[in-house]
């Protein structure tokens, strides 16, 4: 199993830099941190007034593409009705290329609705974000194929979107992954088999092998094997406290906890359920040096001891 370590997003770029620089330079024994993951929100799902600081995710990325090396860099993920989405293909081709291939395109369909309000964003219904993030999807896909596939150019009419002789130039990196965020049931399984290299949503292990049982007989519909997708999903992590991560399991957050042997035999228990890689959250931890330290613990104790 990989792990990768998710950013908080709403910490200003010196002491982001340095926590992803500090990040990606760790090391214990023979485990690091595989990828470092950012939200994309405009704002806290909060009451109001609502006006901390929330950083702009793929202007962060870019800059972490071109300051942070070694670890590939993703969004977690993408909210698609922010941003037209051959618009995001341009950016996501742009970060490709400052990365060198460690880049991750994760998407999603889009849910928070107070921020769609306040920034004056079309929210929709659910059956509409869904439909419109299919037409994404084979935008971003026809845009990033066309890339490198001879054509050069990509034409798309749908509801919601329009490419007319579209390309990507400069071109992406060739191994531009696409990451589909989700845990729907009845039309993601059939969006992640069709368009995704990546999966991720929040589990416990329990959560992520009935999912699994579920995107894995989709994959096996579309007619790719099992191995093609790699699957990768995310906890609040509690050290020395299994009663605060039950709490927040009843609320319906997604939470482990327990000494780290414990944690460590939930890592096995995550990966027997069919996890490839395990992101450790720190999104709301804002002082830089407790970031660290956290993430430095969970490599030594965790990390390092799983196989």
């Amino acid at each position: 199993m990989k792990f990768s370590l998710w950013l908080p997003a709403n910490l200003p770029w010196r002491d982001l830099r340095a926590a992803a620089t500090h990040a990606a330079g760790a090391v214990s024994g023979p485990g690091r941190w595989r990828g470092l993951w950012l939200e994309d929100h405009f704002m806290d799902n909060t009451d109001e007034p609502n006006d901390g600081e929330r950083g702009e995710c793929l202007t962060q990325l870019t800059a972490l593409a071109a300051t942070v090396p070694d670890v590939r860099i993703g969004s977690l993920v993408l909210g698609n009705t922010y941003r037209h989405p051959a618009v995001v293909a341009k950016q996501a081709a742009a970060i490709s290329d400052i990365a060198d291939g460690r880049f991750v395109l994760g998407v999603g369909a889009g849910w928070q609705e107070n921020e769609h309000r306040a920034f004056g964003l079309e929210f929709g219904d659910v059956p509409s974000r869904i439909r419109w993030f299919r037409e994404a999807l084979q935008v971003w896909t026809s845009l990033r194929d066309s890339a490198h596939d001879g054509r050069g150019f990509a034409d798309f009419e749908g509801e919601r979107y329009r490419l007319e002789h579209a390309s990507l130039n400069p071109k992406p990196h060739p191994t531009l992954p696409i990451l589909i965020g989700g845990k729907g049931e009845k039309v993601m399984p059939k969006l992640v088999a069709r368009y995704a290299d990546e999966w991720n949503l929040w589990s416990t292990p329990d959560v992520f092998a009935e999912k699994d049982r579920i995107f894995t007989a989709a994959l096996e519909k579309e007619g790719r094997e099992s191995s093609s997708l790699w699957r990768t999903t995310q906890a609040v992590v509690f050290f020395d406290d299994a009663a605060k991560a039950t709490a927040l399991n009843a609320k319906g957050r997604p939470a482990i906890g327990g000494s780290a042997p414990e944690i460590v035999d939930t890592m096995g228990a995550y990966a027997e359920a069919g996890v490839d890689e395990f992101i450790f959250p720190l999104p709301s931890v804002t002082d830089v040096a407790q970031l660290n330290d956290l993430g430095d613990r969970f490599l030594a104790e965790v990390a390092a001891l799983v196989p």
